[in-house]
């Protein structure tokens, strides 16, 4: 019979190596053994000198992060954007000037108000962001599967945020809204009634992340070479339709299978069944601005597309589940303010706000500054500033800058 490989001391290993990978600490250092303390004897305390084991419970205990906020429970694919129609007329943004070409993406879907544990098919609004590793820059289009919000300033948001969190006193419900705490605020803030309808609306129970529309919610603007601007609202049509599930359905799956969205997802792209999205541009004028019924920098409403048609100029096709859900979907951050040459922001308050807090949020979430330095956040183009040091830093200025 085969034994045990033996250590310097002759005692037996516990682990033996994976054909040529030895088993390191996180300094590198090979290590015959995890699973046994370090002790003084036989039946002797730990020794504290055993720094294998100090370690190993060292990491453990710093292994979470601070949850976001809202939209704790998501789930994230990669997957590129295609360009079917240039636009340089509007834009002189790269990634809309050659049709054809393909840009990295990675897309994190979401609910708002349950926490990281909670489930799947809760009657929420969702998350749709998705991230665009561009050659000129990383933009970030952090949007919904709703095209209007409940707020249109930000100094309320996180009243908002609080109504539908659960009650400060017993800690439920969980993903959904507090109930008297929400409507306490909706009864006063007039301005939600029209997210309010589309969030008790089927749209809030979506049979899956693939049948889901996504907005921009925002109007941004397109500047194309000359400086000439349009303003814009960004669209997701989702190729395979739009589906929901009724009530009933959603209580049961949600007892039977809280992980419902993230496992279809999951099985369609391991399957290769891969879901895609037409990116859609609303573009209108200062003209057309002028004369809407509504303010267009008003985020609790739409620009109906009787009125200005949806143009689709490109595919997003989401073709690759991650290899490691914490470095990637968790540590992800996506920020309003990330955007490039040729989109710019509008004087929508709520926009200005989500700018201030979303780099607020994920510096807290992920340490410091440079969280630009983890591989899911950093730019696949070159980078060259003059910033420096920090937490985490991982790559710095050479030589005397």
């Amino acid at each position: 019979m085969d034994h045990a490989p033996l250590d310097k001391g002759g005692a037996p290993r516990q682990q033996t190596e994976d054909r040529d990978r030895t088993m390191t600490t996180a300094q590198g250092a090979p290590v015959a053994d995890d699973q046994n303390s370090l002790k003084a004897d036989m039946r002797g305390p730990v020794l504290l000198e055993d720094q294998v084991m100090r370690e190993k419970i060292f990491h453990f205990d710093h292994e979470r992060i601070p949850e976001r906020v809202v939209h704790a429970r998501g789930y994230g694919v990669h997957g590129h954007f295609e360009l079917t129609e240039a636009i340089p007329e509007l834009s002189c943004a790269d990634i809309f000037q050659r049709v054809g070409e393909k840009t990295p993406t990675f897309t994190r879907f979401s609910t708002v108000a349950g926490n990281k544990g909670s489930f799947d098919l809760a009657r929420d609004v969702r998350g749709f962001a998705t991230k665009f590793y561009t050659q000129e820059g990383n933009w970030d289009l952090v949007g919904n599967n709703i095209p209007v919000f409940f707020i249109q300033d930000a100094m309320k948001f996180p009243d908002l945020v609080h109504s539908v969190k659960e009650a400060p006193d017993r800690g439920f419900p969980q993903a959904q809204s507090a109930h008297d705490n929400f409507w306490d605020f909706i009864s006063l803030s007039p301005e939600a009634v029209h997210m309010t309808l589309w969030q008790m609306s089927d749209r809030a129970i979506p049979r899956s992340f693939r049948f889901m529309e996504g907005f921009g919610v925002h109007t941004f603007r397109l500047v194309n070479a000359e400086g000439a601007s349009h303003f814009v609202k960004f669209h997701w049509k989702p190729r395979q339709g739009l589906q929901s599930v009724v009530w009933n359905e959603a209580v049961k799956i949600n007892g039977a299978d809280p992980d419902f969205h993230r496992r279809d997802m999951w099985e369609a792209i391991d399957a290769g069944d891969f879901p895609q999205w037409d990116l859609g541009i609303q573009v209108f004028d200062d003209a057309f601005a002028d004369r809407f019924e509504f303010d267009i920098l008003d985020a609790t409403k739409l620009i109906p597309e009787e009125q200005v048609p949806v143009r689709r100029i490109g595919t997003l096709t989401l073709d690759a589940n991650v290899d490691n859900f914490f470095a990637e979907t968790e540590q992800v951050a996506f920020c309003t303010q990330n955007i490039v040459r040729g989109i710019d922001f509008t004087n929508d308050p709520l926009l200005q706000g989500r700018n201030f807090s979303y780099l607020d949020t994920q510096t807290k979430r992920l340490g410091g500054p440079n969280f630009t330095h983890i591989p899911i956040n950093a730019p696949k183009c070159p980078v060259h500033h003059f910033q420096q040091d920090g937490h985490m830093a991982m790559r710095n200025l050479t030589g005397r800058g």
